[in-house]
């Protein structure tokens, strides 16, 4: 159970449309690197967790991570209101507002719908918080690629600072995985699991 708190972790408050960045944009909404695939990977990765840091860890970033996308969500939103026919077709986005209108749809900035196959839940907690680690390092190299292409100073804001959250969340992977390896050799757990 979570309590939801109803307002944007980063505010947003973009006020000039373009149609070319809501394009990209999307990416980190609905991409496989994206903020929709991080929540529900750490979501379903908690389950098999060993220890009760471990499971908390996973369980705080996958909420933080469902604010990223409210987030990313917003930004897209925002850079698509009032875009005019002319914006849309110059901006690249007519196969996107022909499928979605203004809508926000969780996909790749190349047009591909989300899709759980984007990420894996081993049930190993080895293997799964180093998953977790790269994917916050993906996730964060996005965030670079997207600021290098953004001007709009009410973008970049939101955008370096997600970029530095993605930053932490590996941080605090790190430690999760030191952890559950602590914790996984003291009770032989390798010996008895090749």
């Amino acid at each position: 159970m979570w309590i939801y708190e109803k307002k944007l972790q980063f505010p947003v408050k973009i006020t000039r449309p373009d149609a070319r960045m809501a394009k990209i944009m999307i990416e980190q909404y609905g991409g496989c690197d994206g903020e929709w695939g991080a929540a529900h990977r750490y979501l379903s990765q908690r389950y098999s967790m060993v220890t009760p840091e471990a499971k908390a860890t996973l369980n705080d970033i996958a909420t933080e991570e469902l604010g990223h996308a409210e987030i990313m969500g917003t930004i897209v939103r925002q850079l698509m209101q009032g875009l005019t026919k002319d914006q849309i077709i110059e901006g690249g986005l007519e196969a996107y507002y022909v499928n979605h209108g203004f809508g926000v749809y969780p996909c790749s900035a190349a047009g591909v719908p989300f899709s759980a196959a984007a990420f894996q839940s081993k049930g190993d907690p080895i293997t799964d918080l180093y998953e977790d680690m790269a994917a916050e390092q993906k996730a964060r190299l996005t965030y670079e690629y997207l600021i290098d292409l953004a001007e709009d100073p009410d973008v970049l804001a939101p955008l370096r600072f997600l970029r530095e959250r993605e930053v932490v969340h590996f941080q605090r992977f790190g430690e999760a995985l030191e952890i559950a390896r602590d914790h996984l050799n003291q009770k032989h757990w390798f010996f008895q699991n090749k």
